[in-house]
């Protein structure tokens, strides 16, 4: 919502010349405004949006509506995909949070509400380094390798 009164604020100033669709996505174990109710347990493995009872609400809901967006929510499963992308394709540490908003993107286009040529922008707040749990759930054990040129080669598949 803070980013929808920015976008506004920055039309008016005619900084802008088009207001942006706004799209957002909760965690399904807690997404109180896609199920229009308070959740009292919620469960996600995103913890920065571990939110039962959004404090934005109402503005979420209205930036959503005003700009003839949309909120939705993605799975655990799928913020994990996203999570992962963003690291092996383009090197980017993102905490789950915010590769949930990749995951909705995603998400949206193959349930066809985006389309190729579409201009997105998924931003991304949160640093992989303040949820470091789940990239090491997610990753491979280290190996050890001896210290030469030769079994490093090896390892790497040079």
């Amino acid at each position: 919502s803070a980013y929808w009164m920015g976008f506004k604020e920055y039309k008016d100033k005619n900084i802008i010349s088009n207001l942006p669709k706004m799209i957002g996505f909760e965690a399904e174990g807690s997404a109180a405004i896609v199920k229009n109710k308070i959740i009292e347990n919620p469960q996600t493995l995103a913890t920065a949006i571990k939110i039962g009872n959004p404090a934005s609400w109402k503005l979420a809901v209205d930036a959503a509506n005003e700009s003839k967006g949309f909120i939705d929510s993605v799975t655990d499963d799928e913020i994990l995909e996203a999570y992962s992308m963003l690291a092996k394709e383009e090197g980017i540490f993102a905490e789950p949070a915010s590769a949930a908003s990749l995951a909705g993107i995603i998400k949206t286009y193959k349930n066809g509400k985006l389309k190729k040529g579409d201009i997105i922008v998924s931003v991304l707040t949160g640093n992989g380094l303040k949820d470091p749990d789940n990239a090491i759930k997610i990753s491979n054990a280290p190996i050890k390798v001896e210290n030469n040129i030769e079994e490093i080669r090896k390892v790497i598949g040079l």
